[in-house]
């Protein structure tokens, strides 16, 4: 056998081993001219799956759709586009997310299902997600009336206390609520109140006199902390308004409402200037609550420089009073307290205690929340240049892609503010952690 040959027969041989590791050894037991017959179709299998092929429109059952994958791209083009997926984060705040609007379709939290969650936290975080319930005084007073439902719904189950089982199931609720929309300063100091108060609970106590009391502690908090205080805070801010004053204020918020209604009741003569500014526009409703008779002007942010040489006092509301005197409210307030301190009118913040916060932050955007219609891409608008030569006439023009960006709040540093209006009396904005030093030591006494 010459040297070609045997060449010959060790490739047909090594072609034989080959297919028979392929078919898995079941072919061990045959002849070698069968392995030799199963070489070549084993090389025109190989070579055929190398071929393209058309996809195969497989259908689950009568009327399903075809797997887009599976159409051609011909007709796939030829299909009108969907809508474009809904935002949920901003390009340039990725750490700032939108509100929930779908927040009824999923469940929230890992591991809870929708059975788990109370119907008033489904509601209210609806509302929340929605901005049906706007404020922090109002979404103060509307959590803790959803956690007191759920309070009474509660039952303790077996083997366990009231004390410890509790925070347990409110957890979830909660974190429902946080999911809709991030918890204001307001809500975050009521509910670590909430979990002060169940953890003094005795486990003694018998569970429904548990949840008696835990309603009582919070139909008391309600009432002391916002309620009353939003009462004494009308008599020290109607000390400063005077006949004759224009009183400004912006955006909506609850305290300034009431203390200008009450300075109407008390017969002062005196007008306001409501300023403006999206997405909100809460100051329409503010124009809407407001007594008929009173003399109110209605301008929207950049139209304030025109008037606010006759205004004589600003009036403002408050999301949360921060350790070092910043006051975080709605975005826009720190421009008009700005623009006012520049021309020296007095700048009042009313702001309840329970809104005082240890925290420091530097500016409004680390800590904020994107509003309605945020994140979302606006036209492309064209880049025309100045002067383009000729020779580009012809050349594609630029685009670039915009998108909203509507903060809720901002920062409005301690020197832009005269006086805080609170429960306590006119402190200056130095005196916050002082008031927080006695609230804590007041809460370790249990008074």
């Amino acid at each position: 056998m010459s040297k070609a040959e045997r060449r010959a027969e060790q490739e047909k041989q090594r072609a034989a081993k080959v297919a028979g590791q392929t078919d898995g050894g079941t072919g061990g037991g045959k002849g070698g001219g069968q392995q030799q017959k199963k070489a070549p179709q084993q090389n025109a299998q190989a070579a055929d799956s190398n071929v393209p092929r058309t996809p195969q429109v497989q259908h689950s059952g009568r009327g399903a759709a075809p797997d887009p994958s599976s159409v051609p791209t011909e007709k796939r083009a030829n299909e009108p586009a969907g809508p474009p997926p809904v935002p949920t984060h901003s390009r340039l705040f990725p750490h700032l997310r939108l509100p929930k609007a779908n927040i009824l379709a999923s469940a929230s939290v890992a591991g809870t299902s929708k059975a788990e969650i109370h119907t008033s936290i489904l509601r209210l975080a609806l509302q929340f997600s929605s901005f049906k319930v706007t404020g922090g005084n109002a979404r103060c007073i509307a959590t803790l009336t959803a956690l007191k439902s759920v309070i009474n719904s509660y039952t303790t189950p077996q083997g366990t206390t009231l004390s410890r089982h509790l925070m347990t199931y409110l957890s979830p609720q909660i974190s429902h609520l946080v999911a809709a929309r991030p918890m204001s300063a307001s809500m975050g100091n009521a509910i670590r109140w909430l979990k002060y108060e169940v953890s003094v609970l005795s486990i003694d106590l018998p569970e429904q006199n548990a949840k008696d009391y835990l309603c009582e502690r919070i139909d008391t908090y309600i009432r002391d902390r916002i309620t009353v205080a939003d009462r004494v805070i009308e008599d020290h801010a109607m000390e400063k308004i005077r006949d004759g004053d224009v009183v400004l204020t912006y955006a909506r918020s609850s305290s300034v409402e009431k203390v200008l209604k009450a300075a109407h009741e008390a017969k002062i003569k005196f007008s306001v200037v409501a300023v403006d500014c999206g997405p909100l526009f809460e100051g329409k409703s503010l124009v809407a609550a407001l007594p008929p008779d009173l003399s109110v002007t209605y301008v929207l942010l950049p139209s304030l420089s025109p008037v606010l040489p006759t205004v004589s006092l600003c009036l403002f509301g408050a999301h949360s009073l921060l350790a070092n005197g910043g006051l975080y409210s709605r975005a826009g307030t720190a421009s008009v307290a700005m623009m006012a301190r520049e021309r020296n009118i007095p700048v009042l913040v009313c702001c309840e205690t329970y809104k005082f916060s240890e925290k420091v932050w530097g500016d409004g955007v680390t800590h904020n929340e994107l509003g309605e219609h945020s994140a979302r891409p606006l036209p492309c608008v064209p880049l025309i240049p100045i002067a383009a030569p000729s020779t580009s006439a012809l050349a594609p023009v630029p685009t670039v892609s915009l998108e909203h960006i509507n903060l809720l709040y901002d920062l409005t540093p301690a020197s832009y503010i005269t006086a805080v209006v609170t429960e306590v009396g006119l402190i200056p904005p130095s005196s916050v952690p002082t008031v927080l030093f006695r609230q804590g030591v007041t809460a370790a006494q249990g008074l």
